[in-house]
């Protein structure tokens, strides 16, 4: 990691900056993939996933026999601890349903909100190296909750023409069937446009790489709600002396180890606890198997010393990561100091991964400094919230002059007279 002391705050703009891709050539070939899905269907998404995953698929969509097997590939310990996080992740959620509260603006006049599903959800989880079954509980269980009558789930098979037999336990588990075999931006197009097997959503969510991020960002020109930006997986570690450096090391290669382009910051007030976290990091990186990928992630990562905590605290406000571990004393008390990010993680205890899975909280956050402006998944990102009035006589009578008055000084007649007719009949 690359070591930077007491940098001025002139400076931290700077260090806070991500990569910038250039990514103008990526945005031509997703549209014309798009173009192709919506001229040919099903053709084109196997035309795609026998060039990009090599292999050759027939039927897109997961059948109930691969279902089944999927269930018996699974061994009984991963089941249960799937089920735990699921449990978990049901009882946040849960609590994130809204009782509709009915306001007297005005007396005669009331005014309420409620909620509605978002009815047709695309889900889009990676396969690959790591197979984000997780991601399967974080997107498929809120969306249950929330009330949507078509959750239609997208996923990259294997050299064998097979799903992942987690992320179909996991589909499964939460009430997910219409799962296909399609990845990448075919995947998304897909859920865009609609084909002749995969349904078109209104909303699509979930992670991926450069090319699933584009496609998804293409998506919203057509019409197509997403989830948020995305960027590559990040992590802010804020750590005093108090701190247990093979905790903080570990929390930043679990981290690292998603991406060569993750994004690992450590901020500390103390110099001695760098020179400990790094022997710890040298220790536990030797035996990680996704170590070349960790490497990579660290030699574009930084670890910088500040004078105090309360600067650590500033520049992660400034850096708006996706996650934030705050391993110092009285870390509850620094948390309420927190302006931006995606989750955060207080106390040596809390690692990063327990948020990954089965704390219950959601891991879908938004990464490339958008905690500064977004919201992690929740429940209200599958719903929509709709507003209701309703007024009687008595209440267009006390704030009809007021509207009347407002529009004839915006010279929009039309409005105030549909006020004045009630008005006149209020009068007679």
């Amino acid at each position: 990691m690359k070591y930077i002391k007491y940098p001025t705050t002139e400076a931290w703009a700077t260090l806070t900056t991500r990569p910038v891709f250039d990514n103008d050539d990526l945005q031509k070939t997703v549209r014309i993939i798009f173009d192709e899905i919506r001229q040919r269907g099903d053709k084109i998404l196997r035309k795609y996933t026998e060039i990009f995953d090599r292999v050759k698929i027939e039927n897109l969509n997961v059948s109930k026999v691969e279902f089944e097997e999927a269930e018996k590939l699974i061994s009984n310990e991963l089941k249960a601890a799937i089920q735990l996080a699921k449990c978990n992740i049901a009882k946040f959620h849960s609590a994130q349903v809204e009782a509709v509260q009915m306001i007297e603006t005005t007396p005669g006049v009331v005014c309420w909100r409620e909620n509605r599903p978002i009815e047709k959800v695309g889900i889009y989880i990676p396969g690959g190296s790591a197979p984000l079954f997780s991601t399967v509980l974080m997107l498929g269980i809120p969306a249950k909750i929330a009330g949507c009558t078509q959750i239609v789930l997208c996923t990259p098979p294997n050299k064998q023409s097979k799903i992942n037999p987690a992320i179909l336990y996991a589909a499964q588990l939460v009430g997910i069937t219409e799962v296909f075999k399609v990845g990448g931006i075919q995947a998304i197009g897909a859920l865009t446009f609609g084909t002749e097997s995969v349904p078109a959503v209104y909303k699509i969510f979930g992670p991926g790489n450069q090319f699933v991020t584009a496609a998804k960002q293409a998506a919203q020109n057509y019409g197509v709600a997403i989830d948020m930006p995305a960027g590559p997986s990040e992590v802010l570690v804020i750590a005093d002396q108090t701190a247990v450096p093979e905790f903080v090391a570990a929390d930043l290669l679990s981290q690292a180890e998603h991406g060569a382009d993750s994004q690992v910051l450590l901020l500390t007030d103390n110099e001695e606890f760098i020179a400990k976290t790094n022997e710890a990091l040298q220790l536990q990186l030797i035996a990680l198997p996704r170590k070349e990928i960790a490497e990579k992630a660290l030699a574009n990562s930084k670890t910088i010393l500040l004078k105090t905590i309360e600067e650590c605290m500033n520049f992660s406000n400034l850096y708006a990561p996706e996650h934030l571990i705050l391993a110092t004393k009285n870390a509850r008390q620094l948390a309420e100091k927190v302006v931006n990010a995606g989750s955060v993680f207080i106390g040596n205890y809390s690692c990063e991964s327990a948020g990954d899975y089965a704390s219950g909280t959601n891991h879908t956050l938004p990464t490339n400094g958008f905690a500064r402006n977004y919201s992690g998944v929740s429940l209200d990102s599958f719903v929509k919230k709709i507003t209701f009035q309703e007024l009687t006589k008595q209440g267009i009578a006390n704030i009809g002059n007021a509207i009347e008055l407002m529009a004839e000084a915006e010279q929009l007649v039309a409005h105030k007279n549909a006020v004045t007719v009630r008005l006149m009949v209020n009068d007679k």
